[in-house]
Formats: C-alpha cells, sequence, structure tokens
C-alpha cells in the first residue's frame, strides 16, 4: 500500500497556535519532511516529538520531490512542515503536491496558521474578494510586469516582504499603485504583533524615522471598479470613431450595443452616431 503525504500548518509564531491533529500526525508520521530542520526540531523538540526528519526546501525542491515519492510508493506516510505556516503557500511544497497526484498519491491538508489568511481577517479592508501575491519577484522586468497588473487589481492584494526591504517596497507600490489604503501587519501572533491601518504615503514617512522589525504582511486596497471605469471612459478621447467602435466589439458587442456604448461615451445620440459612421464609411 502507498503511504500518504500530509500538509501540516504549523504555528507562525506563537506555538499554542499548532492543532491536536497536526501534533498526532507529526509523531504517527514515518517522516517529517521540513524546509528547515534546524528550525524545525525546535517546534519537534517543544512538543516531545521524536519523528525522523529529513530537508526539503526550495533549492531541492525537484530532485527530493523524486525520492520522497519513491518513500510514499513503498508505503511510507510523511508530514510535510514549513518554517511556519501551510506547506504549498509560497513555498517548494506546491511541486512535490502536485508530484504526489502524477504519480497516484494521496495527499491531505491538515488545516492550521497561515500568515496571509491572519493578516487579511485583521486588515479592516474587504475580504470577499483577495489577491494573494507572496513576494514580490526579485527579478526586475518580473517585478515591473506584477506592478502593473497590480495597478488595475480590484481585489484586496496581499504581499509579504522582509523588514529591511519594507520600505523601498512601500515606495515601488505607492508609485505603481497610487496612494492606496494600506495594513502593515508585523510580527504576527507573537508578543509584539502590530497591524498599522494607514495610506502608502503615511506608512513611508512613518518607516523612514522608525525602522521595521519582524516579518510583514502588507495588505493593500484594490482599485474601485468606478475608478476603472472612468479611466476606459477617458481613453476614448484619443480614438477616432471607427477605433472606438472597434474597442468595444473586441470585447464581444454587437454592433448595436457597441454604437450605444460610443454614444454614452461621446454623449452624442445613437444615431449621430451611426450618421457620422456613415460618412466615414464613404
Amino acid at each position: 500500500m502507498q503511504g500518504t503525504l500530509y500538509l501540516c500548518a504549523t504555528p507562525i509564531g506563537n506555538l499554542e497556535d499548532i492543532t491536536l491533529r497536526v501534533l498526532r500526525v507529526l509523531r504517527e508520521a514515518d517522516l517529517i519532511a521540513a524546509e528547515d530542520t534546524r528550525n524545525s526540531i525546535k517546534l519537534l523538540n517543544h512538543f516531545d516529538i521524536h519523528t525522523p526528519m529529513t530537508s526539503y526546501h526550495e533549492y531541492n525542491r525537484i530532485e527530493k520531490a523524486k525520492e520522497l515519492i519513491v518513500c510514499l510508493q513503498e508505503g511510507m506516510d510523511i508530514a510535510l512542515i514549513t518554517d511556519a505556516g501551510t506547506p504549498g503557500i509560497s513555498d517548494p511544497g506546491e511541486d512535490l503536491v502536485r508530484m504526489c497526484y502524477e504519480a497516484g498519491i494521496p495527499v491531505t491538508s491538515l488545516p492550521g496558521a497561515c500568515a496571509c489568511i491572519t493578516a487579511l481577517t485583521m486588515s479592516g479592508l474587504e475580504t470577499r474578494r483577495f489577491a494573494f501575491e507572496a513576494f514580490l519577484p526579485g527579478d526586475k522586468r518580473e517585478r515591473q510586469a506584477v506592478l502593473e497588473e497590480m495597478a488595475r487589481e480590484t481585489r484586496t492584494m496581499i504581499v509579504y516582504e522582509a523588514p529591511h526591504r519594507l520600505l523601498k517596497t512601500l515606495e515601488e507600490l505607492r508609485t505603481a499603485l497610487g496612494d492606496r489604503f494600506v495594513t502593515v501587519c508585523r510580527e504576527l501572533t507573537k508578543k509584539y504583533e502590530t497591524a498599522f491601518a494607514t495610506t502608502m504615503e503615511k506608512a513611508i514617512e512613518h518607516y523612514k524615522q522608525h525602522e521595521p522589525k519582524g516579518e510583514c504582511v502588507l495588505v493593500i486596497q484594490g482599485k474601485s471598479r468606478q475608478a476603472i471605469r472612468q479611466e476606459e471612459e477617458k481613453s476614448w478621447e484619443q480614438l477616432t470613431l471607427r477605433e472606438h467602435m472597434e474597442l468595444y466589439e473586441s470585447q464581444g458587442m454587437e454592433r448595436k450595443d457597441a454604437m450605444k456604448a460610443v454614444a454614452r461615451d461621446r454623449g452624442l445620440g445613437k444615431r449621430d452616431i451611426y450618421h457620422q459612421l456613415l460618412e466615414e464609411e464613404k
């Protein structure tokens, strides 16, 4: 019989945030695959768990996953843990999960602490729809592309950042997104936890004077649909009447509906648009 891969959520700070189910699985598993065994041994020692460990991290994510797949196929149960939080969220666990499914190995997830959800729920911003960006890319071109996408994102956005890069990242976000509302969450679930609900501008001024400490999660206001509509309405001013029509038709509108939309944008009647298009065609 094949073994099972257990994705075990571990505390992001406060050790009391581990579940009884996770503790049981960590004790009963044949092997624990940990992002950093030096960090995880502290957690295991605290709860008197002596299950063997092996390292599984960003730099061995594929080759080590192949070894773990063999162990699972031989019947071993493996518990996967990250340094803090839920495996598979912004860490190499996603690769191992995918490879398990490709090999027909069962996978289950044991819910628990997750920094992005913890920060979102205490941010004071909209929680019904959100986009998780994790850490912004280090590559300049890819980073710029992501920032451009975020500038038009209507959902609440969540970004992870290290304290020594926080100020620079806030300045980049302010340039790309404008002065949005943001909640800067630091040291989540720990003794000095803070949630600073403010604006980009005020956050930048604050952290210029107060050096940030602890891992940070930024929860950022999405762009309003009204603002997007206003920008789209202005964009037609650079278009000819024919180009304006094609803009709406390219979105799947019938010619009649596109004509109504163009007329609305330009403050004209539908008949006026019809006659002007006829003149252009002549």
